[in-house]
């Protein structure tokens, strides 16, 4: 029996091609690099590759490689934030430290899979929550721009002064020791009860970074949350966030309100930091006031201009890329180095090496085909093919 087509003269079944256009409209939008299915193909043998990674490497090399997937969490989360909605905002590691602490305290007190699981959605839930809180007083305050900017950083160089003095029994929360400076050891891994019988809770699957599993744990959270992400900001709540972005008074002349729109995205990139902290806790089993540094604050903000900040491939690959470099190095010449890319980015590439990388691809392609057509001049190229299609700018 030949196979059911559409009336379009496909000869694919209508029920792929359904599930192909509802992908395309779900995922594809001109606020996203990669809407073709060479896109596609690549990225579904790099995420299969790095899921092999821990077999071919070994579990060190993907407990370390583990560490950077979840600061692609901390990119992306400002990616969303300042790429898609404009708000520079220095405080995802405020929110990152504050879900770690969390995380730590309430799954020291409650040291049991269920009790983790539960650690996992509290500390999520205190990052948004702070954001919320700091994003309502900012935006319906009427705190714009470069001033955002400043409150943020301030917050998170506050929070370090704090916790590095709550040292000491006084600062114990049950059988969780904040321990100042030092951090809070001890911190349990992540682990996930699973049921042997209705209402009996079997043996639970820990996540250990030392043998892959927190690593693929990881690594599958990341690609459902970048898929996530590109729903949304190809969506029509994403269009409203780049319009808020390009032009406030605009975008409030159309109707939308502005501050709800900047809050709701704020608080939302609060969340993603938040899960980034997290992950951070649980892989290290340790968290410190080291995470409200001025330096670990600027990190996010590099890694995500070089990867470029339009882009949420551009946060990942940056995040990645540039942890790993930075991981690499011995001494201060990690700064060095990620200083001097940084500057090279924004005098000669502002929009971000990946979207400057898709556009080599892009003429490339565009020339090649031009030549296998015998129209290497391009005469019968519509001037509407040479636009870019995908990244707004």
């Amino acid at each position: 029996m030949a196979a059911e087509t559409t009336g379009s003269g496909s000869s694919l079944p209508r029920p792929v091609v359904a599930a192909v256009e509802t992908w395309r409209r779900v995922f594809h939008g001109p606020n996203t690099i990669g809407n073709s299915w060479q896109f596609w193909a690549g990225f579904a043998l790099a995420v299969a590759a790095l899921f092999a990674y821990p077999v071919l490497a070994g579990g060190y090399q993907a407990s370390r490689f583990a560490l950077f997937i979840v600061y692609a969490f901390l990119g992306l989360s400002l990616s969303v934030v300042w790429g898609y909605a404009g708000i520079l905002s220095f405080g995802q590691v405020a929110f990152f430290g504050v879900a770690g602490y969390t995380f730590g305290v309430v799954a020291l007190n409650f040291n049991s899979p269920v009790g983790i699981v539960g650690a996992f959605a509290v500390a999520v839930v205190a990052g948004a929550a702070l954001s919320f809180v700091l994003g309502y007083f900012m935006f319906y305050g009427g705190v714009r721009d470069v001033y955002v900017t400043i409150i943020t950083l301030v917050v998170t160089l506050v929070l370090e002064t704090f916790m590095s003095q709550t040292a000491g029994d006084a600062w114990t929360i049950g059988a969780a020791p904040l321990g100042g400076f030092n951090g809070m050891p001890g911190i349990p891994e992540l682990a996930v009860p699973l049921p042997a019988l209705p209402g009996v809770w079997g043996s639970p699957v820990v996540l250990a970074s030392g043998d892959g599993t927190f690593f693929r744990f990881a690594l599958a959270l990341l690609v459902v949350t970048y898929l996530g992400l590109r729903a949304l900001v190809n969506s029509d709540y994403g269009r409203v966030m780049v319009a808020v972005r390009e032009d406030e008074d605009r975008t409030r002349m159309f109707g939308y309100d502005v501050e709800r729109v900047k809050l709701a995205v704020f608080t939302f990139g609060g969340a993603l930091a938040g899960l980034a902290g997290v992950l951070y806790a649980a892989w290290g089993n340790y968290i410190s006031p080291g995470v409200y540094a001025l330096t670990f604050a600027s990190l996010p903000v590099i890694w995500v201009s070089v990867g470029g900040r339009k882009s949420l491939l551009g946060a990942l690959v940056g995040s990645v890329a540039i942890a790993y470099v930075s991981n690499s190095l011995v001494g201060q010449w990690a700064f060095v180095i990620v200083g001097a890319l940084l500057l090279v980015v924004v005098l000669f590439l502002p929009r971000g090496f990946v979207p400057a990388v898709r556009d080599v691809v892009l003429f490339a392609w565009r020339t090649a085909r031009r030549y296998r057509s015998g129209d290497p001049d391009g005469v019968g190229e519509s001037h509407d093919a040479a636009a870019d299609p995908e990244v707004t700018d």
